[in-house]
């Protein structure tokens, strides 16, 4: 069964797409299920500037109305549709297409998540690709306990429950989260931010078109900024025992300003960037020593920046730190590649959580199914006698 992903992370910076071809004769095991998957092609695009930039300004804390979030939703969902019809031209169609969508508010009360959103209306997408979208994924997980993150635990848990001793994956998107598989079970939580706050800084101030830090160009021209970066070390996110979760609501441009504020001096624009990358490193660095990971495996954005890979491998010289490429999942697609997974799950029944991995009491099938386009059944013949696996 060929599956599409689709994703906007936290950086919303664009859509990131993978086709996997999933076939049940062999390869890891979920849920009782013998599961092989062969990535057919993976891309990333961009959002047109125009809609990033309605994005940005609709996000937390900005104020926004519903007739704007009508809108995006539309917009959104249209852009996933194009990608999505691109990529699966490219691979000679697909069965079943599984969209994220992009995250617009993520509402935690403390140490529990409530209710989150994502928009990118699907149906877009099903009208014009053909085949069922699943959709909605996180929100089940949180009605039973979990945070609706990090969902990768999934595939994480998949990829290193081989290795022996500590393991773990960090994807560092705009917020950073990490999974942690031991012999016994794993934990999974969202670490902090990762790019997020780099990223506003940089919109903010026009310093790169491309909305984020390319190459650690600019964070190299900086200094660490020591009083600075305790300040935001002090944050009581850190001190939250997992599960948790976080996003842009909490780390966001104001709170860079208000922490600058709080400094009470002038602040070269180049050392908040280099601190705020810093501050990526330090967190990360600390909760990977803490946990007596030995292996460590990078994905998402932020892997891709030299200060903070090169960072945490100087900080971290007892464990092994290298890119998700290695787990055979590309750094750059492997939330894509878990969205596919999600989807195969979502149609044959499959729950998509792991047990430690959100905070969620049971596991859950998750995601709402739009259907494809004409009178067939949601699965293609071929997949039909899988339907009462579990």
């Amino acid at each position: 069964m060929r599956v599409l992903g689709l994703i906007s992370g936290t950086s919303h910076d664009g859509i990131d797409a993978a086709v996997v071809d999933f076939t049940t004769n062999g390869g890891f095991t979920a849920h009782g299920v013998d599961l092989h998957g062969t990535v057919l092609a993976a891309t990333s695009v961009p959002y047109a500037p125009e809609l990033r930039a309605r994005l940005i300004a609709a996000l937390p804390p900005a104020q926004t109305t519903l007739a704007e979030v009508c809108e995006l939703d539309t917009l959104i969902g249209q852009a996933f549709a194009e990608v999505a019809a691109d990529i699966a031209a490219e691979v000679g169609g697909v069965d079943a297409v599984c969209s994220h969508g992009q995250t617009v508010y993520h509402w935690v009360d403390g140490a529990h998540a409530l209710g989150t959103l994502q928009i990118g209306q699907p149906a877009w997408i099903a009208e014009k690709v053909g085949a069922p979208v699943v959709s909605d994924i996180r929100i089940r997980d949180i009605t039973v306990g979990g945070h609706g993150a990090p969902l990768v635990s999934f595939l994480d848990e998949l990829l290193l429950r081989s290795r022996a001793g500590v393991s773990a994956a960090l994807n560092l998107g705009g917020i950073s989260n990490m999974t942690v598989v031991r012999q016994d079970g794993l934990v999974a939580y969202d670490i902090g931010p990762a790019n997020a706050l780099v990223d506003a800084v940089i919109v903010e101030h026009g310093l790169n078109p491309l909305g984020y830090d390319d190459d650690a160009a600019i964070a190299r021209t900086g200094q660490v900024d020591e009083a600075l970066l305790a300040a935001l070390l002090e944050d009581s996110y850190y001190a939250l025992t997992p599960p948790k979760s976080t996003g842009k609501e909490h780390f966001h441009l104001g709170y860079v300003q208000e922490h600058l504020g709080a400094q009470g001096r002038e602040i070269a624009v180049a050392d908040v960037v280099r601190t705020l990358t810093e501050l990526t490193v330090r967190t990360v660095a600390r909760d990977v020593e803490a946990a007596g990971i030995g292996f460590l495996a990078v994905s998402g954005g932020g892997c891709r920046n030299p200060l903070i890979l090169d960072g945490l491998r100087a900080a971290l010289p007892a464990t092994e730190v290298v890119l998700a490429d290695e787990l055979g999942a590309a750094a750059d697609s492997k939330e894509a590649i878990l969205l596919a997974l999600i989807g195969w799950s979502t149609m044959h029944g499959v729950p998509a959580i792991v047990p430690g991995g959100t905070g969620a009491r049971e596991p859950r099938i998750l995601g709402t199914i739009t259907p494809g386009v004409g009178p067939h059944e949601l699965l293609p013949e071929s997949e039909r006698s899988h339907r009462d696996i579990s």
